[in-house]
């Protein structure tokens, strides 16, 4: 489209929702469009709650066709759209647009081909995460990236997040186990990236397009690798009598070459607000518990133990157990895998923090957010994907209290820019979304900022697709006080400020 029409399109008026309305009724099932405040209530929000924002309109479409015709209608009547997949996410990506509909994927929910001979699967976007492994199990397939929530996440919300899990040291995250995806562009156009090939003919946008968050297209099929399950897996649960030590045990498997199929990091505060929720046998007198898994042949397993356990006795370890069957070891990771949840028990209301750090920083950077307890009058507990520097601190707070909301906001920002200062990054797999769009002008300097806004262009010219997510303008970066607008010039005027 031509630069005249994209900034005609800019400048419309607020969306025409009767025309809006009109037009997608012809197209999509009755039932499948929602604009009653008792339906659309349950869709202001993602797993980030600190966020909300009632939907105009909601749509959930049952085939591609739907969704090509939804988008169509978007762009013509100049509707914001905000795609969303199981509202599991953590960034507040999927809080709805004002002016805008929300374009629910979780119908879209067949697993359309399972070929065991080529170790590959085609989803739908609302297929969930769990479902691909429980479908290939009869196989002996499974797919790999595995997030706390995948019980419930879809595979179309993780393509969105780039989503990774407990395992994604050793097998990485999703960015690394899709193959292809097939995707429908705001014009309606469908186009597909990547391939069962080793390799796809053109740019590489798959992985560009992978934690996009939504801004660039909507998933209607996902092509993921399975891999094999593992003869054996085995879990050792180390104690330490402090946070560095604990730190310093991870340092040393990866400098020392072990990778681990998973490493994980729990503090004390996490340790006993999950113990008694799911009573995994974790150490209450550890400072730290450190998760170690090793998997494949048994003698592959049985070598990795034994090292895993001669090094970390040396480096301090107060404590190890091994898991002695399939039971204990899911115990073990169960107690991980619902920090979460069993945070409700010590606190009316917890916020997740997401970011990433070098893993030699973790000793120094657990101290520092101890500091900032004191500094911002909260508690939180840390559990980390500690193999990739992985953090998700969980800052305990009561939103019925006066200021506690804007102080867990203000502690949340504080650690996301020191995993900056250290050489981390504000994300490690919750995406950006709303919740860490100001931390994004830290990070990225204006000619970055630039680029990702051209990208996005690229596929939206129209800035209707998750508008005012991810990307930060850079009014809002002056605002923030981390980039000057020069001489009041905004690179792209036709992109929605605010």
């Amino acid at each position: 489209m031509d630069t005249a029409s994209v900034s005609a399109h800019a400048a419309a008026a607020l969306p025409d929702f009767s025309g809006f309305l009109a037009r997608i009724g012809a197209q999509v099932p009755a039932h499948c469009i929602l604009t009653r405040v008792d339906q659309t209530r349950v869709y202001e929000c993602d797993g980030l709650v600190l966020y909300r924002e009632l939907p105009p309109v909601v749509v959930l479409p049952e085939s591609e066709a739907q969704v090509i015709a939804v988008l169509r209608a978007c762009r013509d009547f100049n509707v914001p759209v905000v795609p969303r997949g199981a509202g599991t996410g953590l960034s507040g990506g999927a809080t709805p647009h004002p002016q805008g509909v929300v374009l629910g994927l979780a119908k879209l929910n067949r697993i359309i081909r399972l070929d065991p001979l080529s170790c590959t699967a085609v989803v739908g976007p609302g297929v969930r995460n769990l479902a691909i492994s429980e479908a290939a199990a009869a196989h002996g397939l499974y797919y790999a990236p595995d997030p706390s929530s995948q019980i419930a996440c879809s595979i179309g919300g993780n393509v969105a997040e780039n989503s990774g899990g407990v395992h994604c040291l050793k097998y990485g995250l999703t960015v690394h186990n899709v193959l292809r995806i097939r995707m429908v562009t705001i014009e309606g156009d469908v186009v597909e990236l990547g391939g069962e090939a080793p390799d796809a003919p053109g740019l590489n946008l798959l992985q560009a397009f992978i934690g996009s968050e939504g801004m660039l297209g909507l998933v209607t099929e996902v092509t993921v690798r399975l891999i094999p399950r593992p003869q054996l897996a085995q879990v050792v649960m180390a104690s330490f009598p402090s946070v560095e030590l604990a730190g310093e045990g991870v340092t040393r498997l990866i400098a020392d070459g072990i990778i681990p199929a998973g490493l994980e990091l729990m503090d004390k505060r996490a340790v006993h607000m999950v113990e008694p929720f799911v009573q995994a046998g974790y150490d209450l007198d550890a400072e730290a518990i450190l998760l170690c898994e090793s998997d494949g042949t048994p003698d592959e397993v049985a070598e990795e133990i034994a090292r895993v356990e001669t090094l970390l006795r040396d480096v301090g370890a107060s404590r190890l157990q091994v898991s002695a069957s399939e039971a204990e070891r899911l115990k073990f990771w169960a107690g991980r895998k619902n920090a979460f949840p069993a945070a409700g028990r010590i606190s009316p209301d917890y916020y997740c923090m997401d970011g990433t750090i070098p893993r030699r920083h973790l000793g120094k950077v657990l101290a520092a957010i101890t500091q900032m307890e004191t500094r911002f009058g909260l508690r939180c507990s840390n559990v980390f994907h500690a193999g990739d520097g992985n953090l998700h601190p969980l800052i305990l707070f009561d939103a019925n209290q006066p200021d506690e909301v804007e102080r867990a906001e203000a502690f949340g920002a504080a650690i996301l820019e020191l995993c900056v200062q250290v050489g981390g990054t504000i994300t490690g797999e919750h995406g950006v979304g709303i919740e860490k769009i100001n931390q994004m002008c830290t990070q990225f300097t204006r000619e970055e900022l630039d680029a990702f806004s051209a990208f996005k262009r690229a596929f939206d010219p129209y800035g209707l697709l998750n508008p005012l997510k991810l990307i930060p303008t850079l009014v809002r970066c002056a605002e923030y006080g981390k980039m000057h607008v020069h001489q009041g010039q905004l690179r792209f005027p036709d992109i929605p400020r605010f």
